[in-house]
Parts: structure tokens; sequence; C-alpha cells
């Protein structure tokens, strides 16, 4: 991929919205048709993945806060079964706060990603959260004319990593309601809603 149509995120970046990005964007099309045929194991493994990576940038910046950290340790726990949902949605919305108390709109829109990223351990829906939050940060940390490259790379990283998570799930421990989900993956189900 050498070249991805922005149009869309430059209409809303003219339109001064807060999120560049949505599930509609057309350079997150292919990316999504591959999040629907994955199972809800794959894209919480894929999820947190990118989360950690987040996380890490996040506590590199703000050394005293831990919401981001503490946000993904009670998702792995709540993942693993370990822990029931009220807890670990305790610490996800922990996070989404955290977005209110900095300044810097890229960490802002990070700390949404970590909440959205999380959020996928509930439903598959909040995966492309994770995606629509990260690359509005890449866009606001590097400017609308010189982020096309870093929003082609990051797009990349998804998409060959959620096919690298896919043969990965077996090696994990998983909460009886991941591992025995009898459902089709809740975006398939939206997309077919929305069709």
């Amino acid at each position: 991929m050498n070249k991805i149509d922005l149009t869309d995120m430059k209409i809303k970046w003219k339109r001064k919205n807060q999120i560049l990005f949505s599930r509609e964007s057309a350079c997150l099309q292919d990316l999504l048709a591959d999040i629907k045929k994955q199972s809800h194991q794959t894209l919480v493994l894929w999820a947190l993945k990118f989360v950690e990576e987040i996380v890490i940038t996040l506590e590199n910046k703000y050394p005293d806060d831990n919401r981001s950290r503490a946000a993904i340790e009670k998702t792995r726990q709540w993942a693993r079964g370990d822990i029931k949902m009220p807890e670990a949605k305790k610490a996800i919305l922990a996070v989404h706060a955290m977005a209110k108390d900095i300044t810097d709109v890229s960490d802002q829109a990070l700390c949404h990603a970590v909440g959205q990223g999380c959020g996928t351990v509930h439903v598959e829906t909040h995966a492309i959260g994770l995606v629509v939050y990260e690359l509005t940060a890449i866009v606001r940390r590097y400017g609308i004319d010189d982020c096309e490259q870093m929003l082609i790379k990051r797009i990349n990283e998804y998409q060959t990593y959620l096919l690298e998570c896919a043969k990965k799930t077996h090696q994990y421990q998983w909460a009886k309601f991941i591992s025995d989900d009898p459902h089709a993956n809740k975006e398939y189900l939206l997309g077919l809603k929305k069709g």
C-alpha cells in the first residue's frame, strides 16, 4: 500500500472534528473486512498487542499516571476469566477519563484508543475504535501534511498482525465467555445490518 484515500479524514480535519476516522473511512475498509472475519479471541489478542504499545507511549510521557497500565492489566485479567467485567470496566473508564486530564490532543486520542482496544474483550466492534483513535492521534502528532506515510505504515501493521494473531489464539487462556462465544463476530453482524 503506497497511497491511501484520506479524503474523508481531510474533510473531518477541515471541520475541526475531534475524531478524524470512522468505520466508514475509505482507508479502513480492507482492515475492517479482515476484522469481520476474525474470532473474538483473535481480535482481543490483536487489540491488546497495539494497546500495549500505546500504554508504553503514555507511560513514558506521563510516568506518574498509571491509569493506562491499570486498564490493560485489568483487561488481560478479564480476558483470562480472572476477574469480572465491572472491575475491568472501572479501569477502562479511568483511562478514558485520563484524556480529560491532559492537554495534548494526540495523547487524548491515545487514551481513548486504549479504552476502545480494551473494550474489545466485551465486544468485537470496539476493535475498530482502537484504530480510529490511534490513527487520529497520528494525524494530530504529525500534522495533516506529513501523516500519510505513518498512517500507511500503521494500517499495514494492523493487517499483518491480525493475520498473525489468528494463528496464536490457542496459546492463551481465555475466559469462558470468549472461548465459548457461539455468536458471529459482532462487527460482521453490524455490517450486515448497515448493508
